[in-house]
């Protein structure tokens, strides 16, 4: 079985392939404290909350948290005996071209975002990835990476207005009944749905202008289907989009190997 592990600014998530699907999914806290040990205790108890035989063969990485990376390796090495393959290093293969400005380091999400997005829709590709930052990755028409938009994440604004307004509350994002608010929470509540989707329009709409091509639209994030509910923004949603790109990649290593 592979064990894809998907380790972002907030949360990590840990998938389990087993050679046709994935076949369980678990989130945690990103936390570079917790122990490779305190993982296979928690990973462990999962699986067999779920009878799933702790079998696990292989193990690839993807991580926006350098920190986190050493103790997924040891949790790799001393309880899978397997070497990882981290997404990001030069002996990890992608199927994909990344064309970038010489020495930017791109992050391993959006590769592996880009690899699942090409391998699903195509070329011509926008990828709006609703993460602790809102991103967009462009992939081209023969599937290179070639750039893309870094926006703060939606709650991310949120926090920022509780923290640096006094008079401002925490609120969670919601569609908002009316634009209008006639409270505190309903006007940011209205202030950062809607600008948000005025956001992604208008960022779509600059890319696809600058690339001078028709390209498709696709979202995936904890808050893309919300997005989608109001204004039909993408071609599709892909919750996991991430995890498809992982064992892609996965399979491409596997046979420059052998």
């Amino acid at each position: 079985m592979l064990l894809a592990i998907d380790c972002g600014n907030t949360n990590t998530i840990f998938s389990i392939w087993d050679g046709n699907e994935f076949i369980s999914t678990w989130r945690t806290a990103t936390d570079h404290q917790r122990t490779a040990d305190q993982y296979f205790v928690w990973l462990s108890s999962l699986m067999s909350l779920q009878n799933i035989k702790a079998d696990i063969s292989d193990v690839i990485i993807s991580s926006t948290v350098p920190r986190v990376v050493f103790n997924l390796r040891v949790l790799s090495d001393r309880y899978f005996n397997t070497r990882p393959i981290v997404v990001g290093k030069p002996d990890c293969k992608v199927p994909i071209d990344v064309r970038v400005d010489a020495g930017t380091a791109v992050g391993p999400d959006r590769i592996v975002n880009s690899v699942a997005g090409y391998d699903l829709f195509g070329g011509n590709l926008i990828i709006v990835d609703f993460g602790t930052a809102t991103t967009f990755d462009v992939v081209d028409k023969d599937g290179a990476y070639v750039g893309g938009v870094i926006a703060p994440g939606v709650n991310l604004s949120l926090q920022a207005l509780h923290q640096m307004a006094a008079a401002l509350p925490h609120v969670d994002i919601a569609r908002p009944k009316e634009v209008i608010g006639t409270n505190t929470v309903a006007c940011m509540q209205s202030g950062v749905f809607w600008g948000y989707i005025g956001l992604v329009k208008e960022i779509c709409r600059k890319i696809i202008e600058e690339k001078q091509e028709v390209m498709k639209i696709i979202a995936t994030g904890g808050l893309a289907p919300l997005l989608q509910s109001s204004d039909q923004l993408f071609e599709a949603v892909e919750d996991n989009l991430t995890m498809h790109g992982l064992r892609l990649i996965f399979d491409c290593n596997k046979s420059v190997d052998s």
